[in-house]
Parts: structure tokens; C-alpha cells; sequence
């Protein structure tokens, strides 16, 4: 078990049936307030995709997919990370233009990931993609989306405290942009969680830039795959979370790499070898549309919104005997 923070006097502010009519609400609220600002269209998408393709994310590099053999076709299908490649393809195959997107409801299994109030093995969130041109891959382009999710995330939250006047908590617009390497500069001697912490404390909604490359003290700020965001235009939207008293954060995002920040990228990482993978190819000749795009945590958002301690309170997953017992004695109700 990863670390339980366990807030003091902690209480709930919504019963559990409340609770489910207020994910229902914010998902739905958040959806269209999503859409409208970006301009999506919803579209299906796969549980699971062919490893060997290239198309499914390899989040840090270290995390095992869960995958399986199909009897049909003797072959091995591989649950999504996320559809972070995915997505691009899609916009390609379906025909979508300049400043048209779609997002999709991703559903993964992460059966290396940490289990503690943020996080769970099962991992659900709203995939986004939009097709940008030459002109947009810049970080006027970048902050500007950022602002349009920002206010979407604080709109629903106003929805949602109208609609459960026991809900109290606000969410600030004012988005402070910084870079890893500045916040490197800033706290020189902690982690780079540490750092967000820090800042978010101040700035109570920021937007972390630059995350994947390495900084001065030889270390990146967080991982990011080589080949979906651009290091230097991508970043982390964080809030302060008040249940908490911590940095929290919502969504990852960027522009995606062209052929020149792939390249770079697949070097620098030490990854030439994915050239030959599908995705990469049609990637690097040029055939894939600019995008940028983004995953925004479902059951992370209602959690925020609805002011709970625990990501267990807003979806139903497995913990460990010990997260059980100790959320249980902190009045934390898992479902």
C-alpha cells in the first residue's frame, strides 16, 4: 500500500447515493462544457489494441500492459494505457479538419500503479484530440487551451455546488503558467512533486510546463513517452486540492511531436528502434495530422469536485486489506 493521507475530521458531504447522482452530474455537466469549448465530437474507442502496432502508450517506459491471447486469431491484444497515439490515428482515418477534435471515454487497467488516494489500477478519463496547423504548435496556443479546460473544470464545479449546497469548495480561474526548469530553480533542493507542491500551495491553479526532458540537475521533472506530447510544449494541470491539503492533479496534456521533435525525442531517449512501428512511420513521412490533445481523469475530476479524500469513493476497484481497514477508521467510504 502507498500512503493514505487521511485528513483530519474528515466527513463526507454527500451519502453514497447522493454521491453517484453527483458523478452522474459531473460527468455529464463536464462532458458538454468539454466539448463545447473545444470543439469535440464524441467517438468510440478500443479497451485494447495490437502491441504491435505502436499505438497503445507507453506512459513511463516501466508499466506492463495487461494483455492476452485471443483464440480467434492467435494473436495478442494489449489493454490501453491510454489513447494518447490512438487518437492521432483516428483523426487521420475519420476525416476530421483543422480545428475539429474528438474525446472518447478510455477505460485501462495499470497494474503497476501506486494505490492511494489518488490513485487506483483502474484508471478511467476523458481522451481529447484536436487537429491544429503549423501556426498553433506554439505556447500562446498551448496556455490558451489550457484556459478553455480550466474554466470547463470550474464551470461544472459551479454546477455542482448548486445543485449540493453541501459542497462549499471553489476552484480558482486564474491559471499561473511556470516551467519545470523554473520550478527547478525556485527549490533547487526538493523533488520535483515537492516543487508542485510548493508553487500549487501559492498558486492555487498552475499549469507545470516543459515535463519529460532533462533538467540541469540531470534529472526530468516527471516521464513522458517520446512519442505522442512535445516535451517543451506540454504540460500538467494541477489544482489545490482543500480536502486534501495537496497538489492535485487533473490532466496531462501538449502538443503532440511532428517529425523534427520525434526525432529529437526518440534519440534522446534512447527509443530509435519504434522508427520502424506503424504509428511512427506514417508519423515521421508527414501523413499524420498536427494535433495536440490531453487525458482528463474522470474519477479524478469527481473527486475534486466533490470534495471526497479518496479516489475510492468515486469508483469501485481492489485495495489492498490495509487501505480498507485504515479508510474505514478515517470515515472514508469506499465503494
Amino acid at each position: 500500500m502507498s500512503k493514505l493521507i487521511k485528513p483530519k475530521s474528515y466527513k463526507k458531504k454527500l451519502s453514497i447515493y447522493d454521491t453517484q447522482k453527483a458523478i452522474g452530474l459531473t460527468k455529464r455537466a463536464f462532458e458538454d462544457n468539454l466539448r463545447r469549448a473545444l470543439n469535440l465530437s464524441r467517438v468510440s474507442a478500443p479497451l485494447f489494441v495490437d502491441p504491435g502496432t505502436g499505438l497503445n502508450d507507453d506512459l513511463n517506459g516501466v508499466e506492463r500492459a495487461v494483455s492476452f491471447d485471443i483464440k480467434e486469431t492467435g494473436t495478442v491484444g494489449a489493454v490501453v494505457h491510454s489513447l494518447a497515439k490512438w487518437k492521432r490515428m483516428a483523426l487521420y482515418k475519420y476525416g476530421f479538419s483543422v480545428g475539429e477534435g474528438l474525446y472518447a471515454d478510455m477505460n485501462a487497467i495499470r497494474r503497476d500503479e501506486d494505490m492511494d488516494n489518488l490513485h487506483s489500477i483502474y484508471v478511467d478519463q476523458w481522451d481529447w484530440e484536436v487537429i491544429i496547423d503549423k501556426r498553433s504548435r506554439n505556447e500562446e496556443h498551448l496556455k490558451e487551451t489550457v484556459q478553455k479546460i480550466v474554466n470547463a473544470i470550474c464551470d461544472t464545479k459551479d454546477r455542482i455546488n448548486d445543485f449540493f449546497p453541501a459542497l462549499t469548495t471553489t476552484l480558482s480561474r486564474d491559471v499561473s503558467f511556470v516551467t519545470s526548469e523554473q520550478l527547478c530553480e525556485m527549490y533547487p533542493d526538493k523533488t520535483p512533486k515537492q516543487r508542485e507542491e510548493a508553487y500549487v500551495r501559492e498558486h492555487k491553479t498552475t499549469f507545470v510546463m516543459h515535463i519529460g526532458d532533462t533538467l540541469a540537475d540531470g534529472r526530468s521533472h516527471d516521464g513522458r513517452a517520446p512519442d505522442y506530447d512535445d516535451w517543451h510544449l506540454n504540460g500538467d494541470i494541477i489544482f489545490w486540492n482543500d480536502t486534501l491539503g495537496c497538489a492535485f492533479e487533473v490532466s496531462s496534456m501538449g502538443i503532440r511531436v511532428d517529425a523534427d521533435s520525434l526525432s529529437y525525442q526518440l534519440e534522446k531517449s534512447g527509443h530509435n528502434e519504434r522508427r520502424a512501428l506503424m504509428f511512427h512511420k506514417l508519423l515521421l513521412d508527414g501523413t499524420l495530422p498536427l494535433t495536440m490533445g490531453g487525458g482528463i481523469g474522470q474519477s479524478r475530476l469527481c473527486m475534486l469536485l466533490l470534495e471526497k479524500a479518496h479516489i475510492g469513493e468515486v469508483q469501485v476497484s481492489i485495495w489492498d486489506d490495509k487501505t480498507l481497514s485504515e479508510c474505514a477508521e478515517a470515515g472514508i467510504e469506499l465503494l
